[in-house]
This record gives C-alpha cells, sequence and structure tokens, in this order.
C-alpha cells in the first residue's frame, strides 16, 4: 500500500504539471510562450506530450501492477473471510464484547439488529441460532481497488493511444483534421454575451467533409459549443477555446507571395524559404505600452490593434516587435503586414476508445465505497444455557463500535434504528 500511494501521488503531481503546460506545441510556440530555456526542458522531458511519455507510461504500469498484485493476493484470504461470517462454529470462537446473557427469547434480539430469521443448529452439543447479513460490504475495499485499476487503466490507455487533433481557424475555413481523410469547415463562429457584455458561451457551427467516403455521406453538420460536444464520424468535437487571428500578407520584391489567416500561437513559413517563419505571439484590440509591464490591451474592444511577432531563422528567433496598423515588417526583400484582426475558434477533436472502461472503473470505485462505507457486515448468535436461557453474541466484520451500540440497543429492547 505504501509503494502504491507513492505511485498515486507520483501521477497525481505528473498529472497536474501536464495541466499546466499546453500540449502538443512546437518548439517555437513554447519558447515564444516560455523561454529558450524552458522550451528545451519541455521538450527533452516530453511535457509537451506528457500523456505518451515513456514515463507516464512506466508509472501507470507499475501502479497498475501494484494494485493487481495486491487484489490477486488478497482475494483468497477475503473469500475465506466471507465464508467465516456465515460460518456458526466459527462464529463461537470469535471474541466479542457485544454479548448478552440470560435472554428468555432471542428471536427478537436478532429482528431488532434487522437480520434474517437464525437458523438453528447443532454444535458440539450446544443448540445454536445464527443469523448474518451484509456479507459482500466486506469486498468495498476490494471492489474500491478494482475500480481504481480499470479507471487508471482506462484512462492511460485512452491516452496513449486515443487519436487527438487540434483545428484552430476562423468562418470560412476548411482544414485537414491531422492524419485522418476528414476535413472540418467553420461555417461560422459566435461569442454570446450577456447583459454586462460578459462572455457567456463560445458557439461554433462545423461541416466535417468525410473524403474517404467510407461513412456513406460526403458530409455532416453540427453545432459545438462550451460543454456541449458533437459527434460526428465517431469522433468527438470540443468547442475548447478562442482567441484572436489575423491575416498575415507576404510580398518579395514588391510581388504578393502569400496571404493566410494566423491563428495567435501559430507561424507562416515563408513559401520560398522554409528556414524562415514569422510567428504570431500575440495580439492587443486596445494597444498600450506600460513602462513596468511591458505591451497590454487597455480593453477589450478593437480601438487600437496591434500585434506582436517574432522572426525565427532555423529554429532560432532572430528578432520580436509590436507592429501597429500600416506598419510592415521588412526581412531583406520580403515585406510581412499584419491585418483584419478577427476571433478564431479552436476545436478539439477526440477519438478514445478507452473511455467505456474508465466509466466501468469510475462505476466500481463508486461501489466499492458504497460497499466500504455504508453496508455494514454483521452476524448475531446465541448459545442456549443449561438452565434453557440464552448467551446472545454478535459481531462485525468492520466499524465494531458502531455495531456493539446497535447491539446494546437490541438488547435493551429498541430498534437499531431508535434513538
Amino acid at each position: 500500500m505504501t509503494f502504491a500511494i507513492i505511485l498515486l501521488v507520483i501521477l497525481a503531481l505528473a498529472c497536474i504539471g501536464a495541466s499546466f503546460i499546453t500540449q502538443g506545441q512546437s518548439y517555437e510556440w513554447y519558447a515564444a510562450t516560455y523561454s529558450e530555456r524552458a522550451a528545451a526542458w519541455i521538450t527533452a522531458l516530453r511535457l509537451d506530450d506528457a500523456f505518451h511519455s515513456w514515463w507516464f507510461i512506466v508509472i501507470s504500469a507499475f501502479l497498475c501492477l501494484n494494485l493487481l498484485l495486491c487484489n490477486i493476493l488478497r482475494l483468497p484470504k477475503l473469500i475465506r473471510r466471507v465464508k467465516a461470517e456465515n460460518d456458526p462454529a466459527a462464529a463461537l470462537k470469535t471474541e466479542t464484547s457485544a454479548h448478552a446473557e440470560d435472554i428468555s427469547d432471542p428471536l427478537p434480539v436478532f429482528e431488532r439488529l434487522h437480520l434474517n430469521a437464525p437458523r438453528k443448529t447443532e454444535i458440539d452439543g450446544q443448540t445454536v441460532l445464527f443469523s448474518s447479513k451484509n456479507r459482500l460490504g466486506l469486498f468495498g475495499a476490494w471492489v474500491c481497488h478494482l475500480g481504481i485499476l480499470l479507471l487508471i487503466v482506462g484512462f492511460s490507455l485512452g491516452q496513449m493511444l486515443r487519436a487527438e487533433y487540434s483545428v484552430y481557424g476562423v468562418p470560412g475555413q476548411s482544414k485537414m483534421i491531422g492524419d485522418t481523410n476528414l476535413v472540418l469547415t467553420i461555417d461560422d463562429f459566435r461569442i454570446g454575451l450577456r447583459d454586462d457584455d460578459t462572455v457567456e458561451q463560445y458557439t461554433a457551427d462545423i461541416t466535417v467533409r468525410d473524403l474517404s467516403g467510407k461513412h456513406g455521406v460526403e458530409g455532416q453538420s453540427a453545432t459545438v459549443s462550451v460543454n456541449h460536444p458533437a459527434d460526428v464520424f465517431g469522433l468527438r468535437f470540443y468547442q475548447n477555446s478562442t482567441g484572436w487571428a489575423a491575416r498575415v500578407s507576404v510580398t518579395e520584391a514588391g510581388e504578393p507571395l502569400e496571404s493566410e489567416i494566423v491563428c495567435v500561437g501559430e507561424g507562416l513559413t515563408m513559401l520560398d524559404q522554409a528556414d524562415l517563419v514569422v510567428f504570431f505571439n500575440a495580439f492587443y484590440p486596445d494597444y498600450v505600452f506600460d513602462a513596468n509591464n511591458g505591451p497590454m490591451t487597455a480593453s477589450g474592444a478593437l480601438k487600437n490593434p496591434a500585434y506582436l511577432y517574432s522572426i525565427y531563422f532555423q529554429n532560432q528567433p532572430v528578432g520580436m516587435n509590436v507592429l501597429l496598423p500600416g506598419e510592415t515588417i521588412k526581412i531583406n526583400d520580403y515585406e510581412v503586414t499584419f491585418s483584419d484582426p478577427q476571433y478564431y475558434t479552436l476545436i478539439q477533436i477526440k477519438k478514445d476508445a478507452f473511455t467505456p472502461l474508465a466509466l466501468v472503473g469510475g462505476l466500481f470505485t463508486l461501489l466499492g465505497l458504497f460497499l466500504a462505507l455504508y453496508v455494514l457486515p454483521k452476524k448475531a448468535w446465541a448459545v442456549q444455557d443449561e438452565n434453557g436461557t440464552w448467551t446472545v453474541s454478535g459481531a462485525s466484520g468492520k466499524r465494531g463500535s458502531l455495531f456493539t451500540e446497535e447491539f446494546d440497543r437490541a438488547i435493551s429492547g429498541k430498534s437499531g434504528f431508535d434513538e
């Protein structure tokens, strides 16, 4: 158990740490967002893809092996214990402080303990009445451990083997979904505001087209919003986030070269020079420069737009600045301009075949907790004395003090639920 707890703590810390780092981004993105040194550590330790990293797999495997062996080794002993709970001969050997002597009629005691009618048997020449209840409560911890095992296996396999894609875009754009044959078109994107102009909801209308034709239809439309995903062609589409995008236009020697919508956190590679990238770091809709905090926005209104950009050559930063409307970045024969700021939507696409396994694990965990916390195993037996009276005893497989109180009330003539 000590080893399992250590592994759980390490796994929890790893998951918490990974949640603070945006997954699946490029080295340039991490360098621009954090620093060159941080980007190097993130990529070296696989923190950019933590749930597929070798160290996450090793931790998960050791934890699963630990839980599996614990359950396997404890099951035979647990089964013997459960059987013993229904054995009157074993009950007579149980040491318990819950007993009373000189009881003329033990049957009302069994009733007040909410036990079934006792069965009568002869043991070593003694007449014994015996009844037990809720033996399944002893399986609580075991079932809970099994649920945790299934939950970890389902989650880990899901994280390691699931397909996950992200698509940035603005209305009218169509983009391929990773290595699939599916194309995602963003038909519309809306930001719902409350009366006080705070954001209430983000909603995107999308159309997914299947270029392979294996789904029998060419395209399927859906609407996704925050906490309201849509299922299309076996994939689940989530409205993940939003941000700013802008049109980045490049001319070479005065001639148009390329013009694309680029989202914050993305870069534009020169068509005829792949080593040269213009990266869109941040957008300020109402730009001001603060001497202490640097570039920032005074409000969310689109009043004085400005673009923070970086220039990378052969994956090394060579320049960074803020570009105002009408200004141009000049790089040798290239001239780069930013214009047409607008909101983009980030659609997260996932396919996880192990979600049902994780769900089953969660249900087993809840069942185990219910059995452990709310199902109280108990038994009572009465032995007839030589003078015809009875000695009544009782025991519980757990929470013995609670059962002792219930037993005392039953002996005194009160129901186990009476105050």
